[in-house]
């Protein structure tokens, strides 16, 4: 049965005509030019792009407020770098720093990919109202804790102006820190007479710190006289020892209650 007889067509010369040139056309499609069949290869789709990589690591993980970290970090496959809270940030890279507070360090990497995130967290553990554990810390961050003085005296020495410059330096590097200073005398005299003079010797520390630029509200004095002596051996060395103003490093106030 003929194409034009079963689309119930009307017969003419031009209908004709046009039925059969519809006919070859799809042979020839479909066989191609030499009546063979043809494979008609796909064209592939174009590969997916690979997603970022990203890492960030904090070193270490725990530190007393005021110590260094070193913060280190790797990405790949990224057009887009990020560290939160920092900013910008290059694909690969590490810095050193002093966190204050505990804080998430959020890598995040952008690129044709999408976009990948990794996380470093810092504990920042502050200073307790600890003297052992305070000492130690003062100590280990290049701190001097103690200004020898002269036998009633309650002058600064200049032997010891190293020591106040050397805290000094510290304690701008570190404006979190308080400082709490002791006056301590040795066993010769009354007792009013060394808690005066270890006020007087403490105030005259706290009164070098102030003119180096270090605010009076990060400073407490505090008098003990010779209630407390560092070497309890009744000799003349031992009591050079017990003629100071001992430093001690607190946090805020906030923190320690």
């Amino acid at each position: 049965m003929s194409l034009l007889r079963l689309l119930q067509v009307p017969v003419s010369a031009a209908t004709r005509d046009f039925a059969l040139a519809l006919m070859f056309s799809t042979v020839l499609i479909l066989s191609g030019c030499g009546g063979h069949k043809t494979e008609v290869n796909a064209v592939p789709a174009a590969p997916a792009p690979t997603p970022p990589v990203a890492s960030i690591e904090a070193s270490p993980a725990t530190v007393i407020a005021g110590e260094k970290i070193e913060l280190t970090w790797k990405t790949l496959n990224a057009t887009q770098v990020r560290i939160e809270p920092l900013g910008v940030a290059e694909a690969n890279g590490s810095m050193t720093l002093a966190p204050t507070d505990s804080t998430s360090y959020r890598l995040i990497a952008t690129g044709p990919g999408g976009t990948q995130e990794s996380v470093a967290t810092v504990t920042v553990e502050p200073l307790a109202l600890n003297p052992a554990k305070a000492e130690e810390f003062f100590a280990k961050q290049g701190g001097r804790q103690d200004v020898f003085f002269d036998m009633d005296e309650y002058s600064v020495r200049a032997d010891q102006q190293s020591t106040i410059s050397n805290d000094v330096k510290l304690l701008h590097e570190h404006p979190y820190l308080r400082v709490l200073i002791e006056g301590h005398c040795d066993e010769s005299g009354s007792a009013e007479y060394n808690l005066a003079l270890g006020e007087s010797r403490a105030t005259a520390v706290k009164e070098m710190l102030v003119s180096a630029g270090i605010e009076a509200a990060r400073i407490e004095t505090i008098t003990y006289g010779k209630e407390r002596p560092f070497c309890k051996e009744s000799s003349d060395q031992c009591w050079k020892q017990n003629r100071r103003a001992h430093i001690v490093p607190l946090v805020e106030k906030a923190s320690i209650e």
